[in-house]
Parts: C-alpha cells; structure tokens; sequence
C-alpha cells in the first residue's frame, strides 16, 4: 500500500511538473515593441534595387544588421528629412550598436532623384545610410509589394511637382525578415528600444 501511494506520488509529481513546464512555456511572453509588430506578414520580404553608389542591392545584403527602410524623396520639404534625421539619433542612441543599424532610403521620384543626388541627401544625415533607386516603370510593382502609397502632384511649373507618399519605415532584423512598422513621429527614443530588442533576440 505504501508503495502504491509512492508510485502516486512520483506520477502525480511528474504529471504536476510537465503541466507546469508547459504552463511556462505556453506563458512565455514576445518582445513589447513600441511599433506595429509584422512577423507574420507576407509582404516586403525583398527587394532588388541600386544604390547611390551604382551597387544592387537586396535585404541578403545587409545580413547581422538591423535594417529601417523608408520611402520618400529628396525634395520633400519635411516628413522626409525629419525621418532621416530621426534615425541618425537613433544611430547615436544604440551607442556601440549603432554600427548595426542600416538606414535604407528609397526615392519614390525617380524622374529628379539622381544617383548624385541621393548620395549628396544622404551625406546630410549619415554616411553609412544608403539611398536605393530603380527605373519608374518598376516603382509601381515595388510600391506594391511594400504596401507603399505615393503619388505625383503637378505644381505651377513641370520640375515643381511634389510627391504625396507613406510616411513610415520598415524595421528588418538581422537575418533580413521583416519585423516592424514605425510610423512617422513616433520619436527617436522608442525606435532604439525596438531595435535593442531585435539585436538581442538570437539569429
């Protein structure tokens, strides 16, 4: 009789400790990110485009990075530059990190935005923040894939024009798969945090 109840007692204690093993790992709780979590999106995954610099490039390229993309255009009088600039603090904030964050800006003005030109853009915010380009006639697939609006608007003369377009950036891990969404004015504090989370997250 004794044994039996000790038998019952290992068992019960083992079935107690698998329920809570179980418990712990059901229990276990994902980074709190500040911006919009896409880990399970199906979409931005990769892009094939050319840097400032006349180099392809796709998100393979930036891997053990941390990378932000954001879609704008160089003559954009303020959402564009106040992002930029954002990220270059950003950069400052991740202190030793900020050697692991890629700034990706992709012009949606191919028609003005030269490759001189892109290169000189980024050279106001940070030197190794790289601005990627392709042909008009691709845009429109690109902008699709990455759930991105834009759109031309005439000014008084035909070189005038402005470009309406998204305002918020895409976050890629270090091992190129989409995370985040950060929308513009989040600020610079809460983006370096998300970022830390994703540096310390195991490849």
């Amino acid at each position: 009789m004794q044994r039996r109840l000790a038998i019952q007692t290992i068992t019960g204690g083992a079935v107690a400790l698998l329920a809570g093993g179980l418990l712990s790992a059901c229990s276990e709780q994902k980074p709190k990110f500040a911006a919009i979590d896409l880990t399970e999106a199906d979409y931005a995954r990769d892009f094939s485009l050319t840097d400032h610099n006349g180099q392809p490039r796709s998100i393979k390229d930036f891997a053990g990075k941390v990378v932000v993309m954001f879609f704008g255009y160089t003559q954009c009088p303020d959402v564009c530059p106040t992002s930029m600039n954002e990220l270059a603090e950003v950069k400052k904030l991740l202190g030793k990190d900020g050697d692991k964050l890629q700034g990706l800006f992709v012009s949606v003005d191919p028609q003005r935005d030269t490759p001189e030109l892109l290169k000189a853009y980024m050279a106001n915010f940070d030197p190794t923040f790289l601005a990627l380009y392709t042909t008009p006639d691709k845009l429109d697939a690109l902008a699709k894939e990455y759930k991105v609006y834009f759109k031309k608007v005439e000014g008084k003369t035909p070189t005038s024009y402005t470009m309406d377009h998204s305002a918020g950036s895409y976050v890629y891990d270090t091992n190129g798969k989409l995370r985040l969404y950060t929308r513009y004015g989040t600020g610079a504090a809460p983006l370096a945090a998300d970022i830390k989370l994703l540096l310390a997250q195991k490849p």
